[in-house]
């Protein structure tokens, strides 16, 4: 569009609103209310398409049906007109008649597309073939004073997309579906861990104290107490609260708010779901995660298999396992465990790892992995077995390794799914972590954890062993339906003002 065509089209859209509000009043001066209290459809437009699909052309079902909808189509023939009438299952093809209408027939001039109709009449199938209400009578169920976009030039641009996202949803019927779909990926999550026993529960958004992840939160204030308060980066304390307090397994998918960059993977809020359960480990998530997605996928395709970027990835149970350590020998050659600590800091100026000179042994087997491994897994896969550094908040190797925790993160097409732990229940242990990451803090590093003493003190009650997984909705969404980004899938995402 010429920098002209854009001057024009605001002139061009409110001579239209004055045109739709002329119609507007001329409605009522008719004494037909524009905007009703109520209409009873009987039928979704799928419906009739589907259960009048065997008429044969130009038969007539004898079937009375009521449709309600928005006015997406309008052509007019003289004594005449078909109309498109869209609602939430897609269109249906309505037949106005004079004949039929008598004086209400006219009122058809001061439709517009975009306005709402409740339409009612018998189902037919016309001579081409098309299913179709033959209009008895009609309503006006909502009158639109500002024009949709435009058929074929209207709402391609992303931004606009995301940030008028009802104009989206009308515009791009495909865009409707993704968001259906999701609806159903988080219905088959919830009641799959419904089925394996876990109890739905809620954790609060506004925290004293924000801790279960690496982040930097959202800071806001509460007047009422005067006092900084912190919106939820995680639901992990929480979560463990309640093991100890003596649920045996426990879940809840919530909002979380992470105060850091924006990107195909990342919005600000953005949806996890996260469970906890007694007497279970790292292993036991594995499977958890592989039967998660893959009940999804079956719930939303039928199969396993999704095509994504031309790719088919099979999220069929089980997935592979690798070591942090043999993903790193296998993609960068390098056995880091034959390295000595100054070894291991050449390898950070040479490769130009994410880490320093000064970075831990732990920090550079990370910084390794990201920079040689992560886009190479491709099919879903778990990787499992980190350096400790990594959290404070996972038991170590069961092997008697103390540099290394049981901990996975699974990943496809080089993204991050999930992650989870054999959770750590040693409160010693486990505050002389927390103190460790306070002084982090205190220290300058904004994603450590803070010092959460109600936690500490819950946990020297006694937690038994637990396992622990977090898996993103969004991601997971994503994956499975092949979308683009983050924003793709988030109804209204995280926006910088126009």
């Amino acid at each position: 569009m010429t920098d002209a065509e854009k001057q024009e089209q605001p002139v061009e859209e409110h001579r239209l609103i004055a045109e739709r509000k002329r119609k507007l009043e001329e409605l009522r001066q008719a004494g037909i209310d524009p905007y009703p209290h109520k209409y009873e459809p009987t039928h979704k437009a799928r419906e009739v398409q589907v259960t009048h699909a065997h008429l044969e052309a130009g038969a007539s079902s004898s079937e009375k049906v009521r449709v309600a909808g928005r006015l997406m189509l309008m052509r007019r023939m003289g004594k005449m007109a078909f109309g498109h009438i869209q609602d939430e299952t897609g269109r249906i093809q309505a037949w106005f008649k004079a004949d039929v209408l008598g004086d209400s027939y006219d009122t058809l001039r001061l439709l517009d597309i975009g306005d709402f109709l409740g339409v009612e009449g018998e189902a037919i199938k016309t001579k081409t073939g098309e299913v179709t209400v033959l209009v008895q009578e009609y309503t006006i169920l909502a009158k639109s004073i500002r024009p949709l976009p435009e058929k074929y030039h209207g709402l391609k641009d992303e931004e606009e997309r995301f940030r008028r996202r009802y104009l989206d949803l009308i515009m791009n019927p495909e865009v409707k579906d993704i968001f259906i779909k999701r609806a159903r990926i988080m219905q088959t999550v919830r009641e799959e861990l419904m089925l394996r026993g876990f109890l739905e529960v809620e954790t609060p958004t506004l925290q004293t104290i924000y801790g279960g992840a690496n982040a930097k939160p959202f800071i806001t204030h509460i007047n009422a107490w005067d006092m900084k308060m912190y919106l939820s980066i995680s639901p992990e304390l929480y979560l463990k609260r309640l093991i100890v307090g003596g649920y045996g397994k426990v879940f809840t998918i919530c909002k979380n708010f992470r105060n850091e960059g924006v990107d195909q993977t990342h919005n600000p809020e953005f949806t996890m779901m996260e469970c906890y359960a007694a007497y279970w480990d790292y292993n036991d998530m594995m499977k958890l995660t592989e039967e998660l997605y893959e009940k999804a996928a079956l719930a939303v395709h039928g199969t396993t298999k999704v095509i994504r970027n031309d790719v088919e990835l099979d999220f069929k149970a089980p997935w592979p396992r690798v070591k942090m350590k043999d993903a790193i020998k296998e993609h960068a050659g390098i056995d880091v465990d034959a390295l000595s600590d100054d070894e291991m800091r050449v390898l950070v100026e040479k490769h130009r790892l994410k880490a320093t000179r000064q970075s831990s042994r732990g920090e550079i087997i990370l910084a390794l992995f990201e920079h040689f491994c992560e886009e190479k897994m491709v099919q879903p896969t778990h990787v499992i077995d980190h350096p400790i550094e990594s959290t404070p908040l996972c038991k170590t190797m069961r092997d008697g390794d103390t540099t290394m925790i049981e901990r996975f993160e699974s990943f496809c097409m080089g993204k991050e799914l999930c992650n989870a732990y054999t959770e750590l229940n040693d409160p010693v242990l486990q505050r002389n972590l927390l103190e460790d990451q306070a002084a982090q803090l205190r220290g300058g590093a904004e994603e450590a954890h803070p010092m959460d003493e109600d936690f500490l003190q819950a946990i020297e009650y006694g937690m038994p062993p637990t396992g622990g997984l977090g898996i993103g909705i969004d991601r997971m969404v994503i994956m499975l339906l092949g979308a683009e980004g983050i924003r793709d899938v988030i109804l209204f995402p995280t926006m910088k003002p126009q």
